[in-house]
């Protein structure tokens, strides 16, 4: 079964129900001013921050958070390179 991790930024019932119809589960908290609370799986939630970690790490080189490549591959190789040296080295 796939998921979905979003934000609340994207919590619309328009969304869930695009998501069901794909046999995706929402994984997104309600917004706040919901009348009724939206069930929603937090373990799998809190483990979000992981992704944007990465990317935030990412757009610590220069290169790739301003895309100078213009070649999508060339773009592919400087994220591989910056992802090298910044988890692995």
């Amino acid at each position: 079964m796939k998921r979905m991790i979003a934000d609340r930024g994207y919590d619309a019932n328009k969304l869930r129900a695009t998501l069901k119809a794909q046999d995706t589960i929402p994984v997104i908290p309600g917004r706040r001013n919901r009348k009724r609370p939206i069930q929603y799986d937090e373990r799998r939630y809190k483990d979000r921050w992981r992704v944007e970690a990465m990317f935030c790490r990412l757009k610590d080189f220069r290169r790739v958070a301003t895309r100078y490549d213009k070649l999508a591959r060339n773009f592919l190789s400087a994220v591989h390179l910056a992802a090298a040296i910044a988890f692995w080295l």
